[in-house]
């Protein structure tokens, strides 16, 4: 008996997510919160019709920046690099001006040739930690205050409830909770990784696995860690920031990496 294709064409959205749901029967419709993100070739190309390249590189560090939004685009073959990179020339005669933009474009690509020439780097140690830690000191499961984004630390919880309500998150945001999980909970980064895998509506092995790797300075020279100060800079106006309520943020980069690092404090 020929199996009945699955509906392509909807009349509403509400429509398709109850189609979903239906299929789904493990999943409680109570738990589930739809992602503002729509898919599709005619979403990501609205999305690539705004891009502004020539401001990305200045603000792309800012949670409120000009970033493209379109990596779940790339991530899913619906864009390619290719198209955003020949719509980024489109916006400048001159190359200096998107530079930045190009940049990242290849740094995507670069972590897929790395995927493909080393698969065994994907989950596993490229390098030791540079944190005076071994690999033994590190947590094999994520804790579920993590997982849920209750932590007590404000700003962390807030950028980890819009991973699980929107399946995104901004660059900068990705390094601040990987950093947190690894460094400040001493959790191993592969926990971190399945779990942003999980959620991450653009997650993909390479770009993300190499990440947190870069972040716990398995595949990096340091490992990466911030402050308070830092987040309230770049952090747009609705993210807590207060140091009331992220305590364990609010200190000199010198006096973290003493409390994070103590081994490598001492030089030993």
């Amino acid at each position: 008996m020929p199996v009945k294709p699955e509906p392509k064409d909807f009349k509403a959205r509400q429509d398709l997510i109850d189609h979903v749901m239906m299929l789904s029967p493990h999943v409680k419709s109570d738990d589930v919160i739809a992602s503002p993100i729509r898919g599709g070739r005619i979403a990501a190309h609205e999305k690539l019709a705004q891009i502004k390249p020539q401001s990305y590189g200045r603000t792309r560090n800012f949670l409120n920046g000009d970033v493209t939004y379109l990596s779940s685009y790339i991530r899913h073959g619906i864009v390619s690099l290719n198209e955003v990179r020949n719509k980024a020339l489109e916006t400048s005669d001159a190359e200096k001006d998107i530079e930045k933009f190009i940049q990242e474009l290849t740094w995507r690509d670069f972590w897929q040739h790395l995927y493909r020439a080393h698969p065994e780097w994907i989950w596993n140690d490229i390098e030791p930690y540079k944190t005076g830690f071994g690999r033994d000191d590190y947590a094999d499961d994520l804790p579920e205050d993590i997982a849920q984004g209750r932590t007590g630390v404000a700003c962390i919880d807030q950028f980890i409830k819009i991973l699980l309500e929107t399946g995104y998150m901004h660059n900068h945001t990705r390094m601040y909770v990987a950093s947190y999980v690894v460094h400040w909970r001493r959790v191993k980064w592969q926990a971190g990784a399945r779990w942003f895998l999980h959620h991450l509506l653009d997650g993909d092995p390479a770009s993300n696995n190499l990440s947190w790797q870069w972040v716990a300075s398995t595949f990096s020279n340091k490992p990466y860690i911030f402050n308070l100060e830092n987040v309230g800079k770049y952090a747009s106006e609705e993210i807590n920031a207060n140091a009331s309520e992220n305590k364990v943020l609010d200190h000199s980069y010198e006096d973290l990496s003493c409390a994070l690092f103590p081994q490598k404090a001492k030089g030993e």
